[in-house]
C-alpha cells in the first residue's frame, strides 16, 4: 500500500479515469419532538437538558415513534418520485461510540420507509441530470462530542471530551443515491446541484429549514474511481458530514485528485471515512469504514413495524405543494427571463426573495435588479447568505415603489438600502432621516439649471450647435449641485429647453 499526499491535475485524473459517486444526504426534520421521545428539539438549550430515559438509552425505557417524522418521510420519498413501503421496520444498527448513550442507531435497513426514486437537477449551462435514489429512511442523530486540549478538535490529540445528548434523538430522514456514473468531469457540479436541489425540495416541503451552515443537512461524498472502459468500480472513500454546497463540490474534486494519484502510483485506496477540511479544501484520514455486517443489524424489538395505509398516503400525495424545479420553471416564464438568468438567481439564492418581493407590490425586473444587484453585491462584500441580510421583501418592495413614483432616483434608493441595512429604519425612515427624496421643485430645479449653463458657456454653444450628448456634462453638474437628489431625465429635459434646443 502507498500512501501520498501529491495530487495529479484534474485533468489529467479525467485522462484515465471515470469517477463514480454515491452521496448520503441526512436531513433534520423541524419536528418539536426527538423521534422516539416527547423531548424538545429546540436549539440553543443548556447541554443535557433535553433529554430523557428514552433518549439516553436507560434500561427499561420504551420508544414511541413520531407520528410527523413518519409523515414527513413519506412526504420526501413522494416528492423525489419513490415507492412508498406498505410495511417497514426499524432495525438496531450496533456500534459504540460516546455521543451514542445507547450504542446502537435507531435506523431502518433492508425496509426503508421510501426507495427507488430520482431527481432530476439542472446543471449552470441548462444540462439536466438525472440522479437515482436508492432509499431515504428514517433514523435519529446522535448526540454532540465536543473535543477538547487539542490543536484539531478531533478526538486524536485532545486531553478530554464534552458530551451534549441534547441532539441525541432529534429524527433524521437519511437519503441515498444509487451509484451515479456517467458524469465525468462534470462530476462535482452534478454533485452540488444535486445536494442544492434537494435542499429546495426539502424546504419547498415545509419539512426542515435545511441549514447546511447549523447541521440541519449534512452529506456524506462516497467516491471512487475506475480505469476508462472497466466496468467494475473501485473502492470508494467516504468523506463525512460535507455542509456546504461549495464544499461539496470541493470534496468530490480533492477525492477524484487524490484517488488518482494513489492508484498512478501502484497504491491501493482504502475503504475509509475521511474529514472534509474547509480552509485547505483537502481531505484528511478518518477511520476504516464498517461493511454493513458489522453493524450488527437486528430489527428493533421495541418497536412496532410502520405501515402507511394508501389512503394516506395518496392523501399526502395530494397535498405536496408546487416543487421547486417546477415552480422556478413557471417563474422563470413569468418573469421573462432566461434559463441562464434563472440559474444565476438560484445560485444566489433570490428565489424566494425575489417572489415575495413581488407578491408585495414591486414589479418582476424592479424585485430582481435590487436582489441581484445592490443586495447581492452587499452579502459578498459581507460574506453573508441573502436570506440572512436584515432587510426584508417589504422593504425592497417599498424602495422600489419610490423608485417607481419618482420619489427617488437609483443612486438615492441606493442609500436608502445602505440605510435599511445598517439599521436606520424602514426605507421611509431613512429617506426622511438622511433627506433622500428627489428634487422635484420645478423653480429649485431650473435655477440650478441655469446656474449649470452660466458656469459652463462652451458646453452650452455647443449643445446649440446641435451637439444634444454634451449635455451630459451640464446634467452632471446639476445633480452635483443637488446632491444627486435630481431626476437626470428632468434635468436633460430643462437644460435643453432654456437652451432651445430639442432632445
Amino acid at each position: 500500500m502507498t500512501v501520498t499526499t501529491d495530487l495529479v491535475s484534474y485533468e489529467d485524473a479525467l485522462a484515465s479515469y471515470d469517477p463514480v459517486m454515491g452521496l448520503e444526504v441526512h436531513v433534520e426534520l423541524g419536528t418539536r419532538t426527538k423521534m422516539f421521545c416527547g423531548c424538545s428539539t429546540e436549539l440553543g438549550a443548556d447541554p443535557n437538558t433535553q433529554t430523557c430515559p428514552t433518549c439516553l438509552g436507560m434500561p427499561g425505557s420504551l420508544p414511541v415513534v413520531n407520528a410527523i417524522g413518519v409523515e414527513s418521510a413519506i412526504k420526501i420519498g413522494l416528492a423525489l418520485h419513490c415507492e412508498i413501503a406498505e410495511w417497514c421496520r426499524f432495525a438496531r444498527k450496533n456500534y459504540f461510540y460516546p455521543d451514542m448513550p445507547k450504542n446502537f442507531q435507531t435506523s431502518q435497513y433492508d425496509e426503508p420507509i421510501a426507495f427507488n426514486g430520482y431527481l432530476d437537477v439542472q446543471l449552470e449551462d441548462g444540462e439536466v441530470f438525472r440522479v437515482e435514489i436508492e432509499r431515504a429512511h428514517m433514523e435519529e442523530d446522535t448526540g454532540k462530542s465536543t473535543h477538547v486540549g487539542g490543536a484539531t478538535g478531533r478526538i486524536h490529540g485532545a486531553s478530554h471530551s464534552l458530551l451534549d445528548y441534547n441532539r441525541a434523538g432529534i429524527p433524521l430522514i437519511e437519503i441515498v443515491t444509487k451509484p451515479i456514473v456517467g458524469p465525468g468531469e462534470r462530476a462535482p457540479e452534478v454533485a452540488k446541484a444535486y445536494v442544492a436541489e434537494l435542499r429546495e425540495l426539502i424546504r419547498a416541503l415545509g419539512v426542515s429549514e435545511a441549514r447546511m451552515e447549523m447541521g440541519q443537512m449534512r452529506c456524506d461524498v462516497n467516491l471512487s474511481l475506475r480505469p476508462h472502459g472497466r466496468e467494475k468500480f473501485g473502492t470508494r472513500s467516504e468523506t463525512k458530514n460535507v455542509n456546504s454546497l461549495r464544499s461539496v463540490e470541493r470534496a468530490a474534486r480533492f477525492e477524484i485528485q487524490r484517488h488518482a494519484a494513489v492508484l498512478n502510483e501502484g497504491g491501493t485506496i482504502i475503504q475509509e471515512t475521511r474529514h472534509f477540511h474547509e480552509d485547505t479544501g483537502s481531505t484528511t484520514s478518518g477511520r476504516v469504514k464498517e461493511e454493513a455486517e458489522d453493524y450488527r443489524y437486528f430489527p428493533e424489538p421495541d418497536l412496532v413495524p410502520v405501515a402507511p395505509s394508501r389512503e394516506w398516503v395518496e392523501e399526502l400525495r395530494a397535498g405536496l405543494p408546487e416543487l421547486p424545479r417546477a415552480r422556478r420553471n413557471r417563474l422563470r416564464e413569468d418573469w421573462g427571463v432566461t434559463e441562464h438568468d434563472m440559474q444565476s438567481i438560484l445560485n444566489a439564492g433570490a428565489v424566494d426573495l425575489i417572489a415575495a418581493t413581488i407578491e408585495e407590490g414591486a414589479d418582476s425586473t424592479a424585485a430582481r435588479k435590487w436582489w441581484m444587484g445592490e443586495l447581492a453585491r452587499n452579502a459578498n462584500e459581507s460574506g453573508a447568505a441573502l436570506d440572512t441580510l436584515p432587510i426584508t421583501p417589504a422593504q425592497v418592495a417599498r424602495v422600489a415603489a419610490l423608485v417607481a413614483s419618482g420619489d427617488l432616483n437609483d443612486k438615492l434608493a441606493r442609500q436608502v438600502i445602505e440605510g435599511v441595512l445598517a439599521g436606520e429604519g424602514t426605507p421611509d425612515e431613512v429617506v426622511e432621516k438622511r433627506g433622500l427624496k428627489v428634487v422635484s421643485d420645478e423653480g429649485a430645479l431650473t435655477t440650478a439649471v441655469d446656474e449649470a449653463i452660466a458656469q459652463n458657456p462652451g458646453v452650452a454653444d455647443k449643445i446649440r450647435g446641435g451637439k444634444v450628448a454634451a449635455a451630459g456634462a451640464l446634467v452632471g453638474a446639476v445633480m452635483k449641485a443637488t446632491r444627486g437628489q435630481a431626476d437626470a431625465a428632468r434635468v436633460k429635459e430643462l437644460i435643453l429647453a432654456r437652451l432651445g434646443v430639442e432632445g
